[in-house]
């Protein structure tokens, strides 16, 4: 399992930078981020090397932030493997909520990130299906 922590940020020009600068302050590594807008607010979602100083660093700031677990599968860098895992969700009847990915690894395969409405069945039919899950001490 891994955790991200979402930040919610207004939509205007220089938010995603006043919470980069906060985290580039606390000397935290990012190593995935995705976004979402609306006309007024968006969520970056990151991938962080230490979730739980970033969200100290951010809500000290005045950011309002929350942590959730996210999973962490890791995939060839080959034709269908993301097909072929949201499949094996699908047949689990397991929904994905949203999904975001990173593939700078230093030699490692890419990893999409995913949230689900059930983590424990997910994690279950991936593996069951040699999907190798990655760890938050192994990203």
């Amino acid at each position: 399992m891994i955790r991200q922590i979402s930040i919610f940020v207004e939509n205007q020009p220089g938010s995603m930078m006043k919470v980069t600068s906060v985290l580039t302050e606390a000397h935290i590594n990012i190593r995935a981020v995705s976004t979402f807008d609306s006309p007024e607010f968006g969520i970056m979602r990151l991938v962080v090397d230490d979730p739980a100083r970033a969200k100290e660093s951010l809500t000290k700031e005045g950011f309002v932030t929350r942590i959730t677990d996210v999973i962490g599968a890791e995939l060839k860098d080959e034709k269908g493997n993301l097909n072929h895992m949201f499949s094996i969700l699908a047949e689990g009847q397991i929904n994905v909520d949203y999904i975001y990915s990173f593939v700078i690894r230093e030699g490692k395969a890419p990893v999409m990130v995913f949230h689900t409405n059930d983590f424990e069945k997910a994690e279950q039919v991936l593996r069951a299906a040699d999907i190798k899950l990655v760890e938050e001490s192994e990203l």
